[in-house]
């Protein structure tokens, strides 16, 4: 069970209640990086940026969007993890920029036609669509058609969870990737580089 507080519509604080109804909600196009919690709790125009908490005051996540056809809630809500906007607000005070980690790579989900093809058992992972050349990941050795399954022992399910596992990464260490190659699966140490500013090779992950 959470509560959701914050100040919809202008009409001063409410609280709202409601349980946890999903984690690791992405894929929605909200933003870049996703990793949402999702509740019922009713969660309106307003509320954005307002605490999700647990029943013994327990910081949870931030406020952040709603699905909705009417502007209205519709029991679709969305909060950032309380453990990622810590990350986030350290970065922002240590450093007053947040810095994500980045490697050099196009990817993409496989499909079943995609694992039937490569073979695989299954569709977790993402297939290395394409290298930047010079790039972390070239320079390591990562190559096109390698497929992904693992960073830093974190499995890869698809193309959100290697871009925010990535992107947690510390630019200037070294970071290892597991990935199958022929069907054999190999370990490459890669040097985590910074990710550019978007819209400077903003495509590549």
């Amino acid at each position: 069970m959470v509560l959701a507080i914050g100040n919809p519509f202008g009409v001063g604080q409410t609280v709202t209640m409601g349980i946890v109804s999903a984690l690791g909600r992405s894929h929605l196009g909200i933003s870049t990086f996703e990793n949402f919690i999702q509740t019922d709790a009713a969660i309106n125009p307003g509320n954005s940026g307002g605490a999700l908490v647990d029943s013994t005051g327990n910081l949870v996540g931030i406020n952040s969007a709603i699905y909705s056809r009417s502007g209205g809630s519709l029991g679709i809500g969305f909060a950032i993890p309380a453990d990622l906007a810590k990350q986030v607000m350290q970065q922002i005070v240590g450093t007053g920029s947040v810095t994500r980690g980045w490697i050099g790579v196009e990817v993409q989900d496989i499909s079943a036609e995609l694992a039937e093809s490569f073979r695989l058992s299954g569709t977790k992972g993402t297939l290395i669509a394409g290298v930047l050349r010079g790039g972390p990941a070239d320079r390591a050795g990562v190559k096109p058609g390698d497929i992904l399954v693992a960073v830093e022992s974190s499995p890869v399910v698809d193309s959100t969870t290697m871009l925010n596992l990535i992107a947690a990464l510390e630019p200037g260490k070294q970071a290892t990737l597991k990935i199958l190659r022929n069907r054999s699966e190999m370990l490459i140490e890669v040097n985590v580089g910074k990710r550019p500013k978007p819209g400077r090779r903003g495509d590549l992950e």
